[in-house]
């Protein structure tokens, strides 16, 4: 491909192919993938058809149907799978470069949390499938047993802001339990699987195995890969209205599948919380990925009698956020993803005036010095607003926090449930009592207690209403990604 003009230098490729069968193809049409801080071009992308995508399914069924993998036992399916994982590691600062340039994610998080967890994912899943035990029954001349086999070829769709994470996090448990994958990354955020696919054939991945396809949605990858016959299970993360027609897609086969979905997560903040946690971990859950993460808690309630102090805390800690060019170490927020999507947040914080918020701190876009040609928005606190309002109410997805007080823990969970979403929710207080107490009755798939953002991949992951169907991590995801089956042997 001609050198352009615009090329942004460093670690990215010159051009992306799919991977399809072990082999690099090419398209017949390409897109462009940017540099959100600078919006330079960074690689022409293969851009997927539905010929594409079915090609990609074939050559998944076939390996599933005739390749090894499926037969392998899981501790040999967890040495290649280690093996992947080997080459994260050997690769992490490219794949960190690359990850930061092409999601505009800050370094020391691309560097420090989501290539490490990639591996981490890898080897969890591995390990796990490997470790996991069926059930047996033994009844005199009757035993009865179970098994787990694969469920077959997987469609696994990962979003734009946590590229590479969130791709592993489907592509670990659908490998290590027997199955064959095709993924379709977002067409924002193509480079870092591209890259994971060429690492995972070097390190021994049986070709077919791991299928790769770019593109769009609609007919072009999105449909096939949606609603073709030879697809066994489908995971995705990614908006409630794009969830909503996969399913539809997926139900004309009675396809299985996992969504997981929009939130607007809401954040409790008691007057007996440790105020040196709450507001750290509080900044976090509103700005932490630029502000673009689904289970951010961003409806922030505080409780009435330490609403002032807590609120000027708040601004204080998120006026000290530096904003700028990710690949800097000292960046805690980088640019949002595209043009598009800055418009999108910049009029929920207009729409938040005319609904009489007030703007604490932040409400632009931010275009001094080096962010002018970056997609930069400035960490944004508004106050004034109820919880009716649509902004309290509505997914933004950037970094745009609604905070509201509350008198009563009846009213506190009250607010917390008062939405369509179900993602998490996040609590601070010092009373045990009351956090089992609010945990137990949170219409939440996950809630976090004086923390935000702890994992361990054994718990289930996933939301409640509109925030997505099925949960995945652990059994969780062996039974997503297997078919159990009951056996009955009777000796005679």
């Amino acid at each position: 491909m001609p050198e352009s003009p615009d090329a942004q230098a460093g670690s990215a490729p010159r051009a992306v192919h799919h991977l399809i069968n072990g082999v690099a193809v090419e398209g017949r049409a390409t897109f462009e993938t940017r540099d959100p801080h600078d919006n330079r071009l960074l690689a022409t992308v293969a851009r997927g058809t539905e010929d594409d995508a079915r090609a990609a399914i074939g050559a998944a069924r076939t390996a599933f149907d005739e390749g090894p993998w499926p037969a392998m036992t899981p501790r040999e399916r967890r040495a290649v799978l280690h093996a992947v994982a080997d080459a994260v590691e050997a690769n992490a600062e490219e794949l960190a470069d690359l990850e930061t340039r092409d999601a505009g994610k800050a370094i020391r998080v691309t560097r420090h949390a989501d290539i490490p967890r990639v591996a981490h994912n890898l080897r969890f899943f591995a390990d796990y499938a490997a470790a996991a035990g069926d059930h047996a029954y033994p009844d005199g001349p009757l035993l009865s047993y179970t098994l787990h086999p694969p469920a077959g070829v997987v469609s696994a769709i990962s979003p734009w802001n946590a590229p590479l994470m969130l791709a592993s996090w489907k592509i670990a448990p659908a490998l290590a339990f027997g199955n064959t994958v095709v993924l379709k990354p977002a067409p924002q955020t193509p480079l870092t699987a591209a890259r994971f696919g060429e690492l995972a054939l070097a390190a021994g991945l049986p070709e077919g195995v791991l299928n790769i396809v770019h593109g769009y949605g609609g007919d072009e990858v999105a449909g096939p890969l949606t609603s073709d016959p030879r697809v066994d299970r489908i995971t995705f993360t990614g908006s409630s209205a794009t969830g909503a027609k996969i399913m539809a897609a997926a139900a004309a086969n009675l396809t299985p599948v996992s969504a997981e979905l929009g939130g607007k997560s809401a954040n409790l903040v008691f007057d007996d919380a440790d105020l040196d946690v709450a507001v750290p971990e509080s900044i976090k859950a509103a700005f932490a990925g630029n502000g673009q993460v689904c289970f951010a808690g961003t409806r922030l309630f505080v409780q009435r009698g330490i609403h002032d102090e807590f609120l000027a805390r708040f601004a204080e800690a998120a006026a000290k956020m530096v904003v700028g060019d990710p690949k800097d170490p000292a960046t805690d927020m980088g640019p949002l993803i595209e043009q598009r999507h800055l418009e999108k947040v910049h009029g929920y914080v207009d729409l938040a005036r005319a609904e009489g918020g007030t703007i604490v701190a932040g409400g632009s876009q931010l275009t001094a010095g080096g962010l002018a040609g970056g997609f930069y928005y400035t960490p944004t606190i508004i106050t004034g607003l109820t919880n009716e309002c649509r902004t309290a109410q509505e997914e933004i997805f950037g970094p745009v926090e609604a905070v509201m007080p509350f008198d009563t823990e009846e009213e506190a969970i009250r607010l917390a449930n008062s939405s369509r979403y179900g993602l998490s929710g996040i609590l601070f207080t010092s009373n045990l009592d009351r956090a089992h107490r609010l945990a137990a009755r949170w219409r939440a798939g996950t809630v976090w207690v004086n923390t935000y953002f702890d994992r361990d991949l054994r718990l289930p992951f996933g939301g409640e209403g509109s925030s997505g169907v099925g949960r995945e991590g652990g059994e969780y995801s062996r039974e997503f990604f297997t078919e159990p089956r009951a056996v009955m042997l009777r000796i005679r």
